[in-house]
């Protein structure tokens, strides 16, 4: 990867973080951050506010750059600490001084309800979170039950802290003094820890509560002022903006805080952080404020215009300036000209945005879709990281932050801003009728395996695919490639009885419909001979089975089932037919040829319409098969240069005597291998008197007849440039394959190949 791609990519990941809270007040690039505060010990995962990443082209290049070639990164949960198989949420409006919106109330109530009902859906952004797993092998699954909405309306406590901007310039005195006030968390801990025990809700590890203040209350992590940490803040590039967040989640554990119990509280903290853009109450026209900068930069990543164009347009030549000072414009005129640049620049996105006026007046309805937008980001880093000691990378950052600023595909609505509210409409996300604009989520099997290769989802594929083959004869091997599948979540990670995290892939399972034994295995990589299924080479785990081969008895036309279950949990199947040219099966009762399955088992029979069949063998006296001999096979190398087998591959000249099926295998001793700095699988299956070997390469040989050819084995990049410091190398040349007869036999030949320079 170029070294500015790959800086591109690492801005990205890891999006800065929230300055560390504990070493005193730092810029607050995009991306939250598990931190500790100094002063009171508030741990808590932050939603910072973002000017960073505003810029569309950014997002709109990061998608096309190989996030797989990034080695430094790493998410993971090392320890296994717990994830949230399911969760029931409860929403409380802390609000004594009903400032908040009704219309509001009902479209963030609306969400968390749709949000439930379409729990299970693969499209949605949540099913993202099922790859992330615990100790016990449980699944962040996308299954959410809305328990209900409440307000709450006891008093506010008094103020220990200092909001850094304190709202003011209200059109019209309708907040009463109360309603402008500062909380902080230990305040929020002890409200939701009375209002839970008041009303006999139920705690633990299974529970999700949402407090949401309204307009006009700010929550500080610390004692807030100039270099506080707190949801309100002055416009960038003020201090206490670089400080300040949209959202956060944290937990009250007192008896057991690391893998929680009935006693442990899961909270976010969702603030208004949404402005006052079309809310004639909160200020006046000429001093409403918008907040993108919660809503990760709230615009199409490949919308126009962008940051750095926007910024261009507003620079003007000294020329340009003295010609429009000679003109006198209105208040009106100027108010006209200032609304027009802010529409044009970065703007909100607000699907639910009324066409009129809502209840009070206004048309600030949509506002409470930038607060929907940071309910969607702390519900994803509450299910993989509830105890904030779970799924996170090297800088502590969680699972929404690896993507902040991506809403790519676009479902609907325009990127255009209204003139009303100064937003968009576009939406990403349907759940059960609703729209919604939701950042996308983190997939780390983009990372671990090339395809689809993705990072950044909006919802999960799960399409098995396979490619039937043409009509083939009786007893011949055929190929079925499930690999054409599109699979989001094809690797993941389970930990062992001992709690050690090991890698996972997709399942495949296949039903060849002639009453065979299923074959199933994980994906990527093939089953070598099946049945029996062997095991697949490391680094894979084994059995594999994404790939398999089949032969067929009897003629027929046969249904091939393959099943797919992803690391997510998700399961789908396809099937198609396949036409075997043969003799038909017996009948049961071993009369003359029917239509039944070639044996038994859980495979579905064969058509009661076979085509044609060929003319059946004669068997020999007693009728009894006769077995095929053993292939035979010679294989060579056609290379001896170093230079050459690193940057091409290795060239090898084989033989066969009759239709098989194998391998090849490059085999290095282990002890080169360790002296060159190359690693790969143990080589099985060698000799006693054999060194242990490493297989360094291998390729598939699948031929309809006997006869000769060549086939070129490639070798990885990091193998090939190994290869290319030694100045001598010895290898072995290993070929094992089998015939394609009923009982099939098995020919394994070996050759020294010596490279040089």
């Amino acid at each position: 990867m170029p070294a500015a791609a790959r800086r591109l990519v690492q801005a990205l990941l890891s999006l800065a973080v929230l300055g560390a809270l504990a070493l005193g007040p730092a810029a607050v690039p995009a991306g939250a951050l598990v931190v500790e505060a100094k002063e009171d010990g508030v741990r808590a995962g932050v939603q910072p506010r973002s000017t960073d990443l505003l810029d569309g082209s950014l997002g709109e290049t990061s998608l096309e750059i190989p996030f797989a070639n990034l080695d430094a990164f790493e998410f993971a949960n090392p320890t296994g600490a717990p994830v949230l198989p399911s969760s029931h949420i409860y929403a409380i409006y802390w609000d004594p001084t009903d400032n908040y919106h009704g219309d509001w109330q009902l479209l963030i109530d609306g969400f968390f309800e749709h949000m439930g009902a379409a729990s299970g859906s693969t499209g949605s952004v949540f099913a993202v979170d099922g790859q992330y797993t615990d100790k016990a092998n449980q699944h962040a699954s996308y299954d959410s039950t809305f328990m209900g909405a409440v307000q709450d309306s006891n008093p506010y406590p008094s103020k220990v802290c200092t909001d850094p901007a304190p709202l003011e310039g209200l059109s019209t005195p309708n907040l009463k003094p109360e309603a402008i006030t500062c909380l902080t968390d230990a305040q929020i801990q002890a409200q939701l820890k009375f209002f839970i025990a008041a009303h006999d809700l139920q705690k633990g590890m299974g529970t999700i509560f949402y407090v949401l203040t309204p307009p006009g209350v700010t929550v500080c992590l610390d004692d807030g002022g100039p270099k506080g940490h707190c949801s309100d803040s002055e416009p960038a590039p003020s201090e206490s903006y670089e400080n300040s967040f949209c959202s956060y989640h944290s937990d009250i554990s007192p008896t057991n805080p690391m893998t929680g119990d009935a006693n442990t509280i899961l909270y976010a903290v969702i603030p208004w952080a949404a402005g006052d853009e079309g809310d004639g109450h909160l200020a006046s026209s000429e001093e409403q404020t918008e907040s993108f900068d919660c809503q990760d930069g709230g615009f199409n990543p490949a919308s126009k215009p962008v940051i750095e164009e926007y910024e261009k347009k507003q620079e003007k030549t000294k020329k340009q300036e003295e010609e429009e000072k000679k003109v006198e414009k209105t208040a009106k005129e100027k108010a006209a000209q200032k609304r027009q640049e802010k529409l044009e620049g970065p703007h909100e996105e607000e699907p639910n945005q009324l066409k009129s006026n809502g209840p009070d007046g206004y048309p600030d309805t949509g506002l409470a879709d930038l607060i929907i937008g940071q309910i969607g980001a702390e519900q994803q880093n509450i299910v993989t990281d509830p105890l904030l000691n779970a799924w996170q990378d090297s800088n502590g950052e969680e699972s929404t932050d690896e993507c902040r600023d991506f809403f790519a595909p676009v479902l609907g609505g325009s990127v255009g801003a209204a003139e009303a509210t100064g937003a968009g409409t576009l939406y990403n996300q349907s759940l059960a009728g609703g729209n919604y604009y939701i950042n996308n989520a983190f997939s780390l099997a983009a990372l671990e395996l090339p395809y689809p290769g993705v990072s950044c989802l909006g919802g999960v594929s799960l399409a098995p695919h396979f490619t039937a083959p043409n009509p083939v004869g009786a007893g011949e091997i055929v190929a079925f490639n499930g690999m054409e599948s599109e699979v989001s979540l094809n690797w993941g990670t389970e930990y062992s009885a001992a709690g050690v995290p090991e890698p996972t892939y997709a399942v495949y399972k296949w039903n060849f419909g002639d009453g065979s034994p299923e074959v199933s295995g994980y994906a990527p990589g093939e089953a070598p001979a099946n049945p029996p299924v062997t095991l697949c080479e490391e680094p894979w785990k084994a059995p594999c089975a994404a790939s398999t081969f089949h032969s067929y008895q009897y003629g027929g036309t046969y249904k091939v089932t393959l099943t797919v279950t992803d690391t997510g949990g998700n399961t789908a199947s396809i099937a198609h037919p396949i036409t075997v040219v043969g003799p038909p099966p017996p009948s049961p009762e071993g009369g003359e040829g029917g239509t039944g399955g070639g044996g038994t088992g859980g495979g579905a029979a064969p058509s009661t319409t076979p085509p044609v069949p060929t003319p059946a063998p004669t068997p020999p006296p007693g009728g009894q098969a006769v077995a095929l001999p053993g292939p035979i096979a010679t294989a060579a190398a056609a290379s001896s240069s170093l230079k050459q087998v690193a940057s091409s591959g290795l060239v090898v000249r084989y033989s066969v005597n009759e239709q098989v099926a194998g391998r090849f295998e490059v085999l290095l001793a282990a002890s080169t291998a360790h002296g060159l700095g190359i690693s790969g699988p143990v080589a099985r299956e060698l000799p006693a008197s054999a060194p242990k070997s490493l297989v360094i390469g291998q390729a598939l040989l699948v031929t309809t007849k006997g006869g000769h050819s060549s086939v070129r084995i490639k070798f990885s990049k990091h193998i090939a440039k190994r290869l290319r410091h030694a100045h001598r190398v010895t290898l072995m040349l290993r070929l094992k394959v089998r015939n394609a007869s009923k009982s099939p036999l098995f020919t394994t030949v070996t050759t020294t190949v010596v490279l040089h320079h």
